[in-house]
């Protein structure tokens, strides 16, 4: 009988744990349906750092409008590190009251009012990697707020993360993020040391693939315990990582450097390639001063559209000589973008006859068979037509620079 009389007991101690088990059941899988082409925006990191405050965020938004480069694709206005403040009582965050003494929510209701989309940045570990207060252990409360104020993409870095695994503090984000019930693209900004290329796919929208990107062509520069990567470096960090994205999942080498400090043909060369990869396009430039020739080369739209096909296939390289890469990216209708990159500093001549070579892509399972279609050519910069693929395509490259094609049936 006493036997019996504990087992009711357990039973009836159970049954309310077994009944709230369901609610804490975690959803790990980010939100569908969001950056089905490689998302477009501006980020404040790579020209002010932390210098960063609510004035100048409604100054860049309005600037995204005037310069053309909202109605270009641009979408997203991105706050990197540094907006934030202290925890409350209860350990939600808010931002630094001085830089942002209107508040996230007004601030993200200009942003929207601009047609434009909001964004902030947020850390993995203890604190972020300009000191500010991380989200290990609150990112339910982060993802709570990040709601409220109506953040519409979250960047989410790794520095502090002292004993943490990679995919498990992603999943947990994605986790709050689904809890708080805010569709918000995710970016992960793990900077490829966990590959996160095989495990990102259903938990973030974006995944960096290296370390920080800085505003030189072909240059590395060691920090002792780390590096950051010229744009050629981190383009030839990509190789063999086009399999992973596509709609809705996209290799991030990281944001653009364009307009802050390179030449007009190294900005436009990275450009050329950041979409060749299709490669998420954030800008990280001041869009409030920059020139007519930045604002030429962003605001592209032939060059654009090659980023934002919507067949969502990344670019390869065909072809090395003398300096010059070959590179194809398929597109959608059967269509081509060929772009042909010089790494050298002296121009160098190129010839390509399309016939000659035909290509198949087992990726996209797609082909470029100029013997049995004839294919117009586009010349994409200088934005004029540049005959058929009925003759060899013949020019010569500048230094530094590119020559960039869209092939169409």
């Amino acid at each position: 009988m006493k036997n019996l009389l504990f087992l009711l007991l357990g039973l009836a101690t159970a049954a309310p744990a077994l009944a709230q088990g369901n609610n804490y059941a975690q959803n790990y899988h980010k939100y569908e349906g969001l950056a089905l082409t490689p998302p477009m925006g501006w980020n404040s990191w790579n020209k002010f750092a932390c210098n960063v405050d609510e004035k100048l965020i409604r100054e860049v938004a309005d600037a995204m409008v005037a310069s053309g480069m909202r109605d270009a694709g641009y979408t997203y206005v991105n706050i990197d590190d540094c907006w934030h403040g202290e925890r409350d009582a209860q350990g939600f965050i808010h931002p630094d009251s001085k830089r942002f003494p209107s508040g996230m929510k007004a601030l993200a209701d200009y942003i929207h009012s601009q047609g434009l989309k909001f964004g902030v940045y947020s850390d993995a570990g203890s604190q972020t990697c300009g000191g500010r207060p991380g989200s290990r252990g609150y990112e339910f409360q982060d993802a709570q707020m990040y709601a409220s104020w109506g953040v519409d993409y979250l960047k989410y870095d790794w520095c502090n993360t002292e004993g943490l695994k990679a995919e498990g503090a992603y999943k947990t984000m994605t986790a709050a993020l689904r809890q708080a019930g805010r569709p918000i693209v995710f970016s992960i900004c793990e900077w490829g040391t966990d590959k996160p290329w095989d495990w990102g796919q259903t938990v973030g929208h974006l995944w960096r693939t290296t370390g920080d990107i800085y505003n030189c062509f072909d240059c590395i520069e060691d920090h002792g315990t780390w590096k950051s990567f010229g744009v050629l470096a981190i383009l030839d960090k990509q190789e063999g990582l086009r399999q992973y994205a596509g709609p809705g999942h996209w290799n991030d080498p990281d944001m653009l450097e364009v307009g802050n400090g390179m030449p007009e043909n190294e900005d436009r060369a990275h450009f050329t390639m950041w979409s060749m990869l299709a490669a998420p396009l954030i800008t990280g430039n001041d869009i409030r001063t920059m020139s007519p020739q930045t604002q030429a080369i962003l605001t592209n739209k032939e060059v654009v559209a090659i980023n934002q096909d919507k067949l969502g296939v990344q670019g390869f390289r065909h072809s090395a000589k003398d300096s010059v890469e070959t590179w194809l990216k398929p597109l959608n209708g059967g269509n081509w973008a060929v772009t042909f990159l010089n790494r050298s500093r002296r121009p160098q001549p190129v010839t390509f006859d399309w016939k000659a070579t035909p290509i198949v892509d087992s990726l996209s399972k797609t082909e470029l068979n100029a013997t049995k279609t004839t294919y117009k050519v586009r010349n994409v910069w200088a934005k004029k037509d540049a005959g058929t693929t009925k003759k060899a395509f013949q020019a010569t490259v500048p230094a530094h620079d590119v020559i960039m094609l869209v092939l169409r049936k």
